[in-house]
């Protein structure tokens, strides 16, 4: 019993995928996802399945520049958050997926300490981080009201949350750069650490 379960488990694993946008494979994943699927194989079997749907609905409203076009610390990059924790959350249980949220920001964090980029390009920060757990956490108090809508109309419902200033993105000036909560334009070298000085404020 104990072997048919480890291979199965190992199945799992060399299939899954994580949250981000890109469709990574297993062997792309930090060891804080592996983890994470190691420990929850059915619900990594549930992500993996849906994910293709999921990411469809973040291109359509980015394609339809439906909010903003950041992908990073704007409305865009909240979307993909919290539209795909609420989604999942029709088939994981949402502890679950806090626990995969956490572990790809674990991630981020280990990208950050050896100088690589994230799933978007930029250096990952503590801010963003704290952004996306926020987020998440937005997203899957959703959990009982999204349970029987579409994938549409869980679009249509996490974008006007967004609209209405439910949940959170950094600031930033006219013209797209980074702001300080006293307004003032952070510089790209101030950007390179993990503590930045950017502001969490509402979506609104």
């Amino acid at each position: 019993m104990r072997h048919s379960y480890f291979l199965y488990v190992l199945s799992v694993l060399l299939h899954t995928v994580s949250t981000s946008a890109q469709n990574k494979t297993f062997h792309k994943l930090s060891k804080y996802e592996k983890h994470w699927a190691l420990v929850h194989p059915f619900a990594a079997i549930k992500v993996r399945k849906h994910q293709v749907e999921m990411y469809a609905v973040y291109k359509e409203v980015k394609q339809q520049k439906l909010l903003d076009t950041f992908e990073n610390g704007g409305k865009l990059d909240a979307f993909r958050h919290t539209f795909a924790m609420a989604y999942f959350s029709i088939y994981v249980r949402a502890t679950k997926l806090r626990k995969l949220g956490k572990a790809h920001e674990k991630a981020n964090h280990w990208k950050f300490l050896h100088h690589l980029p994230d799933e978007d390009g930029e250096l990952p920060d503590s801010l963003s981080s704290v952004m996306d757990l926020k987020n998440n956490d937005i997203a899957l108090s959703l959990a009982k009201e999204v349970k029987k809508l579409s994938a549409q109309e869980i679009q249509q419902k996490i974008i006007q949350l967004i609209q209405e200033g439910g949940v959170f993105i950094m600031k930033r000036n006219p013209q797209g750069q980074y702001i300080d909560c006293n307004n003032q334009i952070i510089l790209p070298e101030k950007l390179t650490v993990w503590s930045t000085s950017k502001c969490l404020v509402s979506s609104k």
